[in-house]
């Protein structure tokens, strides 16, 4: 009478499981996880499967390293591989490497493609154990868990569907006021706010900018939540972003490190060096151009690399603000006529300043009024060049559809030195009678 019971449960329990698995994996999802191991261990891997896929991602991931490791790989190696890669990814490194060398070799390799993000990529920043519930669960269920997780520091909780796909988040300061009996589901307000996985680091710092938040969920092409990118992950990526562009403006690769190979290092600076060359030519070339004035006035060759220091910091200036700007997502390059203006104008009134200052000095030293005339107006015409080309260059990179940070000190300097010899040795050959 016993064994007839026993196997009526039995078979009552694995025709749930086959007909009703939704509703079998939300009973399952509030049962102690060794229970649920046991339970799906002993049932056939594609109706296990079935279940699995259908718990929470948090649940779906215990459930795994809670269960037999032969019993763990067939039921993932029957997986969609999306689903498998994602519960994979919440595992720890042991556990995960276990359970991968016990499955085909074909399946592996798919594995580590998909669990595998490139360094500047969403995916490579987040954490793959994020916190997630059902929308039908109610604010105490969700409290009581959150207890038992008390050294973990979380600020938001994932509401996911039977597909894993997210339906938006919520603040635990907001379900701590929340009534016990009220559902996620209504606290769920607006669209998710979530990132995909293969979004650039350039757009994590823009959504950081704009959204200011303390995680970020990441989701996969489907929607389905892959694991939570966390602020001190937001902020180091801010961090790398700032410091690869710092990298681009001087010619050198994002992807070189302190500690790089010497030749990955020179493969990637040297066809800028060369570049830089090519353009330090021809500013020689316009110094050229008045070859015979300088062999005149030898006064003139000695104040050119004046001429040509504070027209480069200038535009240094210019550039560094405005590429903040844009790295920030404070500026758009539709706004290039208001910011040339403003660096205009900062660069008129620095160059009247600075032009005082320096004919002074020159007519102190050459005792030529002329000289000091020269110079003067040669300084605040090539700041003003430079403090324009410092805010545009960038500006017609993004129009370019090029990388803003690429290489513009470059660009810049072959612009502030051809046009600071041109304006300073074409204005000593107009008033070559004063010198």
């Amino acid at each position: 009478m016993a064994q007839s019971a026993e196997k009526a449960i039995k078979d009552l329990t694995q025709g749930f499981l086959q007909l009703y698995p939704s509703e079998a994996a939300r009973l399952l999802d509030a049962r102690p996880v060794r229970d649920v191991a046991l339970l799906l261990e002993h049932e056939p891997m594609r109706r296990a499967a079935t279940v699995l896929e259908r718990l929470t991602p948090e649940m779906a991931a215990q459930v795994l390293e809670q269960m037999k490791a032969e019993a763990a790989s067939q039921i993932i190696g029957v997986l969609d591989p999306a689903r498998a890669a994602v519960l994979l990814s919440r595992l720890d490194e042991s556990s995960r490497n276990q359970l991968i060398a016990l499955l085909e070799p074909a399946t592996a390799k798919e594995l580590h493609a998909l669990m595998s993000y490139p360094h500047d990529r969403a995916g490579h920043a987040m954490d793959p154990r994020a916190t997630t519930f059902r929308p039908d669960a109610t604010v105490r269920e969700a409290l009581t868990r959150l207890r038992a997780l008390r050294h973990k520091r979380i600020h938001d909780i994932y509401v996911v569907n039977d597909e894993a796909q997210l339906l938006g988040s919520v603040a635990v300061q907001e379900l701590a006021l929340a009534a016990p009996n009220q559902r996620l589901e209504e606290l769920v307000h607006g669209a998710p706010v979530s990132v995909q996985a293969m979004a650039s680091r350039e757009e994590l710092v823009e959504m950081l900018t704009q959204l200011r938040v303390p995680t970020l969920p990441v989701v996969d092409v489907e929607g389905r939540l892959l694991g939570v990118i966390r602020h001190e992950a937001l902020i180091t990526a801010a961090r790398e972003e700032a410091t690869a562009d710092i990298q681009t403006m001087v010619g050198a690769s994002k992807e070189e490190r302190a500690l790089s190979k010497v030749s990955f290092a020179v493969r990637k600076r040297l066809p800028w060096l060369q570049i830089n060359l090519a353009t330090a030519f021809l500013a020689a070339t316009v110094v050229g151009l008045f070859e015979g004035i300088v062999a005149r006035f030898t006064a003139l060759a000695v104040l050119l690399p004046v001429v040509a220091g504070q027209s480069g910091n200038t535009g240094a200036q210019a550039l560094a603000v405005t590429m903040r700007g844009l790295a920030l997502r404070e500026i758009r390059p539709r706004q290039w006529l208001r910011i040339s203006l403003k660096e205009v104008s900062v660069a008129f009134l620095n160059g009247l300043a600075v032009a005082l200052t320096t004919s002074l000095a020159v007519y102190i030293w050459s005792q030529s009024l002329g000289l000091a005339l020269v110079i003067g107006l040669s300084m605040v015409i090539s700041m003003i060049a430079a403090g324009l080309s410092g805010a545009a260059i960038p500006m017609i990179l993004i129009s370019l559809g090029q990388d803003p940070a690429q290489s513009s000190s470059i660009i810049l300097t072959t612009v502030t030195d051809v046009v600071g010899f041109f304006s300073f040795l074409g204005i000593a050959t107009l008033l070559a009678s004063m010198l």
